[in-house]
């Protein structure tokens, strides 16, 4: 039977991997021009995180205007590339926590709290960025948020959740390590009589 718990120096990995993971839907949202799109055809309407782009019924060329004219453009942009750029940083720190044979166990939750910083950067800029889009631009047909503004939140939530780890995981230092004796069952004489 093969059982891969805590100590196990290859599971030790799975944060830093889910992170990376984190990174890879964050640039995808910050890449992706799919945070607003036309729900139904005719498709006159998409955006990204920096710009609004329509165009008529008939015609195939969009018209562009930057996203970064408006403040609430730039405080969304902003708010989520700061939290992008700080779990870059924290997905270095992981690595580097990891590599060392013995865990760094405070660095280790330090790592859990800019995570946490993270979360609120990012949540920042994806509730900013619809409820002032809203206001601000003229919308054409039905129109959703989509595939982009959705990997923004997966990032966001995995984000969290990997918060949470690296903040519980000094908690369980000796187990990560190794140090803790397997626990015997014990039980009393009168139950087990033919131990003695």
């Amino acid at each position: 039977m093969v059982v891969c718990g805590l100590a196990c120096w290859r599971c030790r990995w799975l944060l830093p991997l889910l992170l990376g993971l984190a990174i890879i839907m964050g640039i995808i949202a910050l890449a992706g021009r799919g945070w607003l799109e036309s729900e139904s055809e005719p498709y006159v309407q998409q955006a990204s995180l920096w710009e609004s782009c329509t165009r008529g019924e008939e015609d195939l060329n969009w018209s562009c205007e930057s996203l970064m004219d408006y403040g609430w453009g730039r405080a969304a942009a902003a708010t989520y590339l700061v939290g992008f750029v700080i779990l870059v940083i924290c997905f270095a720190l992981a690595v580097i926590a990891f590599s060392i044979e013995i865990l760094r166990f405070n660095f280790v939750r330090g790592i859990g709290g800019l995570l946490f910083v993270v979360a609120a950067f990012q949540i920042i800029g994806l509730v900013i960025y619809p409820v002032k889009f809203t206001e601000d631009i003229p919308l054409t047909g039905d129109n959703m948020f989509s595939w982009a503004y959705g990997f923004g939140w997966a990032s966001t939530v995995v984000v969290i959740g990997c918060a949470f780890f690296f903040c519980c995981l000094p908690n369980w230092e000796d187990e990560v390590l190794g140090n803790i004796k397997p626990m015997g069952y014990y039980s009393s004489p009168e139950r087990a009589p033919y131990l003695n």
